[in-house]
């Protein structure tokens, strides 16, 4: 394309013709071509198989480059959770946390920036700097929270969950002018915005009752269940109620969610007992996947026509997750488990409420590239010269492909999350007890070493693996002996905090 720059005729293509986003294009490098959904998946294949540490070697093989990204530290400390190392993962969740930070300045200050550069407009999505969905920022901060609670900190985990209700205010702000903005532009320009006219679109995986019946995309009962309970457990009846019962607002109709409010003050203020007031998480699965599909749109001229490939993202199922209907107990008993959260459903309605503007940068998109095939094609036409036209139609026919390999559709998205998150609740005596979870893949027992007023147990199904944190918990009848070593140092916002305890400081 350069030898057409370098010699314009009369009669030839002029330097203004030449497609801005073949330039984009050769700036972009190999963003352009690169599948994350691809990548994820061997990533996600060696976690299932309990091999965690290979896992982040396959994540940081494909991300080799100086500069990583906000999606790079969301996984990697994901995985770096599943591996027990806490405290690294805590610093990359850090690391992600400064770049949500910087995206809610930016969005206060210059919501402009957000929009990326040309290359987005004239190639593709995947060219914008990852920003996170919504939701993904939410549960950052809850995991974060997760983090500090493992690692025995309420008073940390009292902060992150105080700024991800900060977060959620900011978040809907910005979504409010986002929606004004993209209708304003959209009929300014006679785009369409609506995916239910997308031809062929499967619009019944974001379009159906389930997902219609959130709220947003970025509230979870999960995050405020959870700063319920940390509120108990620090004593402020005051400040857990409302995020009790923001959860039940939530996700409805569901009792043991409901049971958190009655009698919430007399369990703060009654005398220690020698029991443990414990919630467990149970997260099974992985987070949907995005995956580009494209679908091709003809526009007839006078003359001829031309072939727009659009692409747009698709919402598949990674996983199909199944969740224990219950907690059986060494003694005996058992504690009922309640689905409090679904991830899938959450992308689901975020790439939902993405779309229109999803759509209106492929309508700028399309037109930029139907106007340069367009151009060629007619210079071509009424091209004396043989050799000339010959060239113009070879152009016109390098634009057509180019379009294609270039077009598009983001993946990215923080796959290593669970798709479905559920509660169980119980008070057991302090000490040693095992618990069996009910799994596709058979019964999987845990031993738990319980102490303290309060505790908070994850466990996290893949495939045939039961991750357990703490590390006091171990899958496979196996209690780990000793507390993870301390840290040095201290102060706010720090990780230098005492061995882990299931204790809440006084």
């Amino acid at each position: 394309m350069a030898a057409w720059t370098r010699h314009p005729t009369k009669r030839g293509i002029r330097p203004c013709a030449l497609p801005a986003f073949g330039l984009a294009l050769c700036l972009s490098g190999c963003a352009t071509f690169r599948s994350y959904d691809t990548e994820l998946y061997k990533t996600l294949g060696e976690a299932s198989s309990g091999k965690v540490d290979s896992a982040i070697a396959v994540l940081e093989s494909n991300n080799s480059g100086p500069n990583k990204d906000l999606l790079y530290y969301l996984e990697l400390g994901m995985l770096q959770r599943l591996g027990d190392r806490y405290t690294e993962s805590q610093k990359s969740r850090k690391a992600a946390n400064e770049r949500v930070r910087a995206w809610e300045q930016t969005a206060k200050t210059d919501p402009s920036k957000l929009l990326g550069g040309a290359a987005s407009f004239l190639v593709n999505d995947r060219l914008r700097p990852y920003e996170g969905h919504d939701y993904e920022k939410v549960m950052l901060l809850t995991y974060i929270a997760l983090n500090y609670l493992t690692l025995g900190d309420y008073d940390n985990a009292r902060v992150a969950i105080r700024q991800a209700h900060e977060l959620e205010a900011v978040i809907a702000e910005l979504r409010s002018k986002e929606i004004a903005d993209v209708e304003q532009d959209a009929a300014k320009r006679g785009a369409r915005t609506s995916f239910k006219e997308l031809n062929g679109y499967p619009v019944q995986t974001i379009d159906n009752p389930a997902v219609n019946a959130l709220k947003n995309s970025y509230q979870s009962a999960l995050s405020h269940y959870l700063a319920g309970f940390v509120y108990e457990a620090l004593g402020e009846p005051s400040l857990a109620a409302p995020g009790y019962r923001l959860a039940n607002e939530l996700q409805p109709n569901t009792p043991l969610l409901e049971e958190a409010l009655r009698g919430l003050d007399q369990r703060v203020s009654a005398r220690e007992d020698g029991l443990t007031d414990v919630l467990f998480l149970i997260g099974s699965g992985t987070a949907p996947a995005l995956q580009s599909r494209q679908f091709r749109l003809p526009i007839q001229t006078s003359n001829t026509f031309v072939v727009l490939p659009i692409s747009f993202p698709v919402m598949v199922a990674t996983s199909t997750p199944t969740l224990p209907a219950q907690l059986k107990l060494d003694d005996g008993q058992s504690l009922p488990v309640a689905p409090i959260t679904s991830i899938d459903l959450m992308a689901r309605r975020g790439l939902r409420d993405d779309l229109p503007g999803i759509m209106l940068r492929a309508t700028i998109r399309s037109t930029a590239k139907a106007v340069a095939q367009y151009q060629l094609q007619q210079q071509a036409l009424h091209q004396n010269q043989n050799n000339a036209a010959l060239g113009l139609g070879l152009a016109a026919l390098a634009v057509t492909i180019a379009s294609a390999i270039t077009e598009s559709a983001d993946e990215r998205t923080w796959r290593t999350l669970p798709s479905e998150i559920a509660i169980a609740r119980g008070r057991l005596p302090a000490g040693r007890h095992t618990v069996t979870l009910e799994t596709p893949e058979g019964a999987r027992s845990v031993r738990l070493n319980l102490s303290g007023r309060y505790a908070v147990i994850d466990f996290r199904l893949l495939r045939r693996q039961v991750f357990v944190q703490p590390p006091e918990a171990a899958a496979g009848g196996q209690t780990a002996d000793t507390a993870p070593a301390p840290s040095t140092g201290g102060g706010p916002g720090t990780l230098e905090r005492e061995p882990y305890t299931t204790e809440v400081p006084k």
